[in-house]
């Protein structure tokens, strides 16, 4: 396999292609994605002060975001593969930047509501372009596991910074500012990409964008979502959360029958053929159902039980951060030499034990300390998965479908979040009605307690999940007849030889 850079005329000007620069650009667009998961949540009481937003429907400044983002990942993913990866991501980092200056200057809970649905669909552009673009500009391998890592650790990264600088810039300058610092991050990412970033290839010739299919699946899969996220918060029995459930049963299964009899389907099937894949979309789900929910409890815990601020909240987010940003370059060097299977099973296995320590400091009388051992053990886990199974789920993909897949493993991601939160808050609030003071502060320790055993419980289901990925060869080096990187692989190159059948082994802290 050439390991040579793309030719002059594809690059992203004049000279040839600039990985480093490229794989810098990347990554700090993933910290700007990651960094909007967090700051916005210390702003919440401020914003509804200001806006005479009622506590009650705050929420919907956090929802709005995801259920758009998890409805919109498939769209994006595709997007990107036939409009052009570089053209989505920088549209995608536009999108952003206009929403956050929108969000920052709302007068009114309607304002800031939709500006966060927009973000939301930014965000949905944004990280299937990214991972395409990783993916098709560095070799599989080595070089694309490195890669991974550096954009997996500056998504750590992001947790910490997401929740120091919201506190931060809330407390100096006001919540605006929480969307505010978005505007030049996205506009100069967004500006240095076109000269950085190699041009999209032309070879969609012939390729069409399956409309029908994008509309019942975004529709499908923003309904889910919004069903998901709404249901703890209005009622599970509420007509609105019932419609949107049977309205997205509706429109995911038409989404399956269109793409059934499409020539050029949104989400082609076959690609489920690829066992990795599959595994891959598995874990991805159970990476956000366990590892994914531990923030938000972790977040109640120091602010409902012990009484931390916002700013002391993102402080204790330090050490779990940094141990999460060192798992995810330990995840990349196993990977490398023991292969994403052996590396899954050891992270997933890190995990569950160190969530199960971390149990203890899930007490109302329990100090930070306690669970200090516990996020450090559990963090670096979540790091070693974090890195592995995007590089399982990018492993042999063929460039032209690197969008699809990973969007598919991205909203399997987010619905992993979605559907883990509602299950979890609802065990873990079970045991605090009618409960004040002290009493509500040990039933909401006692609750998250057994919250905290259950992820360490599925983090242990993901290790078996991970026994599913094939054996792959220990150094992660690609293999022979795979495409070059950056080109459009034709239908021609086959798994096993079969014909008709690409290669397409699939691949948010």
């Amino acid at each position: 396999m050439s390991t040579s850079p793309r030719p002059p005329t594809r690059s992203a000007g004049p000279g040839r292609t600039r990985p480093g620069w490229s794989l810098a650009l990347l990554a700090l667009a993933q910290l700007i994605f990651s960094l909007d998961l967090n700051i916005v949540f210390v702003a919440l009481p401020d914003i509804g002060t200001d806006l005479d937003f009622p506590g009650q429907t705050q929420q919907l400044v956090v929802s709005a975001y995801v259920v758009f983002a998890g409805g919109f990942l498939l769209l994006g993913g595709r997007a990107a593969d036939l409009l052009g990866r570089r053209r989505i991501f920088v549209l995608a980092l536009c999108v952003y930047a206009v929403s956050s200056l929108a969000g920052g200057l709302a007068g009114s809970p309607e304002v800031i509501v939709a500006a966060r649905a927009v973000q939301g669909i930014g965000g949905a552009l944004l990280l299937p372009s990214t991972l395409s673009l990783i993916n098709t500009l560095f070799e599989e391998g080595p070089k694309r596991n490195r890669a991974l890592a550096v954009w997996g650790g500056a998504g750590a990264s992001g947790l910490t910074v997401g929740a120091l600088l919201g506190g931060l810039l809330t407390e100096a300058f006001g919540w605006p500012a929480v969307f505010f610092v978005n505007v030049p991050l996205a506009g100069l990412v967004a500006l240095a990409a076109v000269f950085v970033i190699p041009r999209d290839p032309a070879g969609t010739a012939g390729r069409r964008f399956d409309l029908p299919g994008a509309l019942t699946v975004t529709a499908g899969a923003t309904l889910l979502v919004f069903a998901l996220v709404e249901g703890p918060e209005w009622g599970w029995a509420s007509p609105a959360v019932i419609g949107a459930a049977v309205a997205a049963v509706v429109c995911l299964a038409a989404f399956a029958v269109t793409e059934s009899r499409s020539a050029d389907p949104l989400m082609p099937f076959r690609l489920f053929r690829n066992r990795s894949l599959s595994a891959a979309i598995t874990v991805t789900f159970l990476y956000m159902a366990t590892f994914g929910t531990l923030p938000y409890f972790l977040t109640v815990l120091l602010q409902s039980v012990h009484g931390f601020g916002a700013l002391e909240t993102g402080l204790a987010f330090l050490v779990p951060s940094v141990a999460i940003a060192a798992g995810t370059q330990l995840g990349e060097r196993m990977t490398t030499r023991l292969g994403a299977r052996t590396t899954l099973i050891t992270g997933f296995l890190v995990g569950a034990v160190g969530t199960a320590a971390l149990s203890p400091g899930f007490d109302a009388d329990a100090g930070y300390g306690i669970a200090v051992p516990g996020l450090i053990v559990s963090g670096v886990g979540q790091g070693i998965v974090w890195t592995a199974m995007w590089i399982a789920a990018a492993t042999k993909v063929a460039p032209g479908e690197q969008g699809i897949a990973n969007g598919m493993a991205s909203t399997t991601l987010n619905l992993g979040n979605a559907i883990g939160l509602a299950v979890l808050t609802a065990l873990a609030d079970a045991g605090t009605d009618g409960k004040t003071g002290q009493a509500l502060r040990a039933a909401t320790a006692d609750g998250e307690f057994l919250v905290v055993l259950l992820t360490a419980a599925g983090m242990a289901l993901g290790l078996l999940i991970a026994l599913w990925l094939p054996r792959a060869q220990a150094s992660g080096a690609p293999v022979a007849g795979s495409p070059e990187p950056g080109a459009d692989a034709p239908a021609a190159v086959t798994e096993g030889g079969r014909a008709g059948e690409p290669l397409t082994r699939a691949v948010r802290p």
